[in-house]
């Protein structure tokens, strides 16, 4: 087996040169690092597991977390598992810094900065689909401050990986079943969280594409964005009923969803609307057994909030980008009998 010394040699340059490249830490000139991954690939070389691991405890690695909106309930679930997976890394000498945050980029932009400062050496977040965070992405990979997105994802970032839901996907699954969970002529009020988080509108791009064969009968009438916050839903979606009394459907694309069947309630209209939502949090599961909820898609939130520490973790360790690129949960449909 190749050793870094062989390595080293073969390239013409140091070993502390071979390591940053294959560990991904520091710059490094892009031909070198070019020319010595060719020769670790030729050579077939294998980081050394345990010693890595055991290097890490010296190190005193630190990951950083940045979660959304710390009033949506569904990130208690993900807040659970990334401490559930913070107290097994620190056998490893591995701390877990969080940050919880609402939505804006200038609020994700002072989280991330925060947490290089505290010299963290990899982060995992929930990113908000801005230009300035995908550049910040960039900025911090040639750092060697690796980034795995959760929950949500990034286009064209150098994050190294993704854990959640295929949300175009899980959109298209809601509206499988809007069509068959209703008959007759159908009008759907979408509400969702924001349109600069791409998860949402990968929901209701799924949701629309899906609908399209049905649109003789199946009608999108309008779409509203609430942040997720139970006050705003309840107000904006007791206006939208209010304004389109035709609509006899709801899609909660994203939090919100206790708010905003609340105002069903109040207006009266629980008995004659089909409303399918997200993630099986303590209010939606009251609400889908007095029967106001027909269907509910969740994600597997402590996943969502453990794997990411746990990529970043091996990363750090061996210099193997993870396996996978998109790490998908499970689609999981819950109805008032399963539950």
């Amino acid at each position: 087996m190749a050793t870094i010394k062989e390595i080293a040699a073969m390239a013409g340059v140091s070993r502390g040169t071979v390591d940053r490249v294959l560990n991904h830490r520091g710059s490094v000139n892009p031909s070198t690092a070019e020319k010595i991954e060719r020769i670790a690939k030729e050579l077939d070389y294998r980081p050394n597991v345990a010693g890595l691991v055991l290097a890490a405890q010296k190190r005193r690695l630190k990951l950083g977390v940045i979660l959304f909106s710390p009033e949506n309930p569904f990130y208690i679930d993900v807040l659970a598992g990334v401490n559930d997976k913070a107290e097994e890394l620190s056998g490893y000498n591995c701390s877990v810094l969080v940050k919880e945050i609402s939505f804006g980029v200038e609020e994700q932009l002072a989280a991330i900065d925060e947490l290089v400062a505290e010299e963290v050496n990899g982060i995992a977040l929930a990113p908000y689909n801005d230009e300035r965070i995908r550049r910040r992405i960039n900025e911090l990979f040639d750092l060697g401050i690796p980034v795995v997105t959760l929950n949500t994802d990034i286009e064209n970032s150098r994050r190294i990986a993704y854990v959640g839901s295929n949300y175009t996907k899980s959109g298209a699954t809601a509206a499988g079943l809007m069509h068959l969970m209703t008959h007759g002529q159908i009008h759907i009020g979408i509400v969702t969280g924001s349109s600069n988080i791409l998860c949402h509108t990968e929901r209701i791009a799924g949701f629309t594409k899906t609908l399209k064969p049905y649109r003789d009968s199946i009608h999108i009438t309008d779409i509203i964005e609430v942040h997720d916050d139970e006050i705003e839903s309840y107000e904006k979606t007791a206006k939208l009923l209010t304004e389109h009394p035709e609509i006899n459907a709801l899609y909660f694309a994203a939090g919100g969803v206790y708010g905003g069947c609340r105002s069903v309630k109040a207006l009266g209209r629980q008995k004659d609307m089909c409303i399918i939502a997200y993630d099986m949090v303590p209010t939606t599961r009251e609400l889908m057994k007095k029967g106001t909820i027909a269907a509910v898609i969740c994600q597997q939130p402590r996943h969502q909030g453990s794997k990411p520490l746990a990529l970043l973790f091996t990363y750090l360790t061996t210099g193997e980008l993870p396996e996978k690129e998109q790490n998908f949960v499970a689609v999981d449909i819950r109805i008032k009998e399963n539950l």
